[in-house]
């Protein structure tokens, strides 16, 4: 009844064949959910598609292939101050359910409620010190369907769960991140993006950098970033950086040390051999966790940003495939390489 009935939340364990548990959820006037997924439907609040690395979102990517579970989370905020935000693994569907099949992890608790995990599960990460200059990263965790927190199992969709961690919660803070098996989301809070520099910031340094009048040391011509709204396509002006040694120049078509290694070049200041790229700024607000200037830029994609977001971005271990870790660029999620995955800029001024 409590399956069929269309105005009923319920979680249904299926054990095996022949028996099924069934919890059944009642309304809160004291919260509001919001579910997470990539289903279309209307119960999924934030529709989310697998992050492609490198940004190159084009139509022949097979999102059919995707790992993200149609209704991946929920998250359930609290009506009155301090709004406190909690996440849940899995999503109600169109008919109010969440169905456990046969094959999750489940598992009645001492105290007798049942709980379990999703096939590829839902990851929870809480840097130490909040999302500010100062933030380390945390520890990865697991978060089950009734929200408790979990090591890690060995692989993302081994059968047997990790251990229960006691002392964590599922209550998200500024700078969490949750990883979805294919794409991770950063959770701010509002107080976190009140101190968190705005667009109009970012576009001031840009200002202020171009201003300078950085030049080629080689060309001598003078180098701008082009403005956040033409991102994509390369300008004439657009400062380039090899980004072993981080001497920013103009685009020039020599120093190729290969035929094979198409992206080796030769920097004309220092010799150092690397790859040499356009610089982009990064233009998402929401991952700086300072308002420093643009000094650092991701090796390889060539995004920049300040030093401290550099450095912090750097240092993140993401999920990545079924049980891979890897830093990569919040900007456009290329993988980080390197020997620091980041490197200071070295600008000329203007020689007059």
């Amino acid at each position: 009844q409590a399956i069929s009935c269309k105005g009923q939340h319920s979680i249904s364990y299926t054990l095996s064949r022949n028996q099924t548990v069934v919890v059944e959820y009642t309304h809160d006037k004291d919260t509001d959910m919001f579910q997470v997924g990539r289903s279309t439907e209307s119960p999924i609040d934030f529709v989310v598609t697998d992050t492609i690395s490198g940004s190159q979102n084009n139509d022949e990517t097979q999102i059919t292939q995707s790992t993200i579970s149609r209704f991946a989370c929920r998250i359930v905020c609290d009506r009155s101050p301090p709004y406190t935000a909690r996440i849940f693994a899995a999503g109600f569907d169109s008919s109010k359910n969440i169905f456990l099949g046969e094959k999750a992890a489940k598992w009645k608790n001492p105290d007798g409620h049942m709980d379990g995990l999703t096939t590829n599960g839902v990851l929870v990460m809480h840097p130490k010190g909040g999302f500010t200059e100062e933030s380390k990263p945390g520890v990865w965790r697991e978060i089950s369907v009734c929200g408790d927190v979990y090591t890690l199992r060995e692989t993302r969709s081994a059968q047997q769960r990790g251990k229960l961690v006691e002392n964590e919660t599922n209550v998200l803070q500024d700078g969490s991140l949750i990883d979805l098996c294919g794409a991770t989301l950063l959770w701010r809070t509002a107080d976190g993006l009140f101190h968190t520099p705005t667009q109009k910031h970012i576009e001031a340094l840009r200002q202020e950098i171009n201003a300078a009048r950085p030049q080629c040391p080689v060309g001598l011509n003078t180098l701008a970033f082009p403005s956040i709204n033409r991102k994509d396509v390369v300008e004439e002006k657009q400062p380039w950086a090899y980004l072993s040694c981080g001497h920013v120049h103009g685009y020039h078509n020599w120093g190729h040390r290969s035929d094979t290694e198409a992206n080796e070049r030769e920097c004309p200041m220092c010799r150092t051999i690397g790859p040499y790229v356009p610089l982009w700024l990064g233009c998402e607000a929401g991952f700086y966790v300072d308002a420093g200037p643009p000094t650092h830029a991701f090796t390889p994609c060539g995004h920049v940003c300040s030093e401290k977001s550099a450095k912090y971005w750097s240092q993140i271990p993401l999920p990545h495939g079924t049980h891979a870790f890897h830093a990569a660029c919040p900007f456009c999620a290329t993988q980080l390489a390197g020997e620091h995955n980041c490197v200071k800029l070295i600008f000329q001024g203007p020689v007059d």
